[in-house]
């Protein structure tokens, strides 16, 4: 038996037409689940499901900040899978700036997609899950919602980013709290420095050997590693596990 099967669930992923929701995608259905993949730009998204080319993922075009998008495509796969068992809100942009600069519309940017969208996909899959447990199965669903070091730690240029990480943590031991009741998990994965276009910034030679330094383990994380705990999460591996951070970070955040 491999306890981190996900043969016979059905699990959203969003931000999924690369990087980390991509690499993510792909674990899940190479340990048999069905996956609605979620991203803002189509081009992307029709490349996801291309390079994967199975049958068990489709694709599903729009922005996590639109409540209306998302209560309508949570719907369309309700309706293309009959059934969801795992979210994974990974959707997030970055957007730069020092505090003393930092205009409105950029904070709101990134607020409205890596809180707000979080918010409004674990509560319409959260909604899907309590009415699955209000009907007698005892195990719903799982949500797993991507945090960051940036959220526990703080950051420098980024402090939308890191407000809204930080609260990320906060929906998630809210979530679990309120839910638990159900049996529906909710747990988040923070990640340091993974290889992903959102870091190719921070990654170049002005910056790398500075967060290098702060890794214990003296690398970078590659997509594939990181999609490992995600998917351990949403698998009956982690059947008694719910308002739980877990640091998927070389080592770059190490705390109680």
């Amino acid at each position: 038996m491999n306890p981190m099967s996900l043969e016979g669930k059905n699990i959203i992923v969003t931000g999924a037409g690369q990087g980390i929701g991509k690499a993510i995608a792909k674990m899940a259905v190479d340990l048999g689940a069905r996956v609605g993949i979620v991203d803002v730009n189509v081009d992307t998204l029709n490349a996801t499901v291309d390079e994967i080319g199975s049958s068990n993922v489709k694709a599903y075009a729009g922005s996590v900040s639109d409540a209306a998008f998302v209560q309508n495509m949570v719907d369309s796969v309700m309706s293309d899978f009959g059934s969801i068992e795992g979210l994974v809100n990974n959707a997030g942009i970055v957007r730069a700036a020092m505090i003393d600069k930092m205009e409105e519309g950029i904070w709101d940017q990134v607020i409205d997609v890596n809180l707000k969208g979080v918010f409004l996909c674990l509560q319409a899959v959260g909604k899907h899950y309590i009415q699955k447990a209000k009907a007698g199965d005892p195990s719903p669903g799982a949500l797993v919602n991507i945090s960051s070091d940036a959220g526990r730690r703080g950051t420098i240029g980024q402090i939308n980013y890191g407000a809204a990480k930080s609260g990320v943590l906060g929906l998630t031991m809210s979530s679990a709290r309120e839910w638990g009741r159900y049996g529906i998990r909710s747990n988040s994965v923070c990640f340091g420095m993974v290889e992903t276009p959102m870091t190719e910034t921070i990654r170049g030679e002005k910056f790398i050997d500075k967060y290098l330094a702060q890794i214990p383990m003296g690398r970078i994380a590659k997509p594939d590693e990181v999609a490992r705990p995600v998917c351990f999460l949403l698998s009956d591996a982690a059947s008694y596990i719910t308002g739980q951070h877990l640091s998927v970070n070389g080592g770059f955040h190490i705390g109680v």
